[in-house]
């Protein structure tokens, strides 16, 4: 029951306060949190947990009985672009992506 997200267009350390929200949480709760959060990376964490929930479904389990056993954000591609600056000279602009892995398990009785 895994779901993953890779390449998504925001850094991992803002991902990660999302993520920090709903690891160990049963699915419903962790639904209405990001249904609800003002952060960017809300949505798709939401949607990233449906897809999960869809894959649990189809190998049998509840809805109910699920929770969020591990939410990894590694680091992905790091695009790197340039930045005009005084004097002819230019700097990096890092744009940072991040792999999110989602695990659910069954919540134990």
């Amino acid at each position: 029951m895994k779901a993953f997200l890779k390449n998504y267009r925001q850094s991992p350390r803002k991902v990660r306060l999302v993520a920090d929200l709903i690891k160990n949480k049963k699915v419903e709760d962790a639904l209405t949190k990001l249904e609800f959060l003002a952060k960017r990376a809300g949505a798709p964490l939401r949607k990233l947990l449906l897809s999960a929930v869809a894959n649990a479904r189809t190998q049998g389990f509840a809805k109910e009985n699920l929770k969020v056993k591990e939410l990894r954000v590694d680091k992905g591609l790091v695009y790197k672009r340039m930045m005009p600056r005084a004097m002819g000279r230019a700097s990096r602009i890092n744009k940072r992506t991040s792999n999110v892995t989602l695990v659910l398990s069954e919540k134990s009785k």
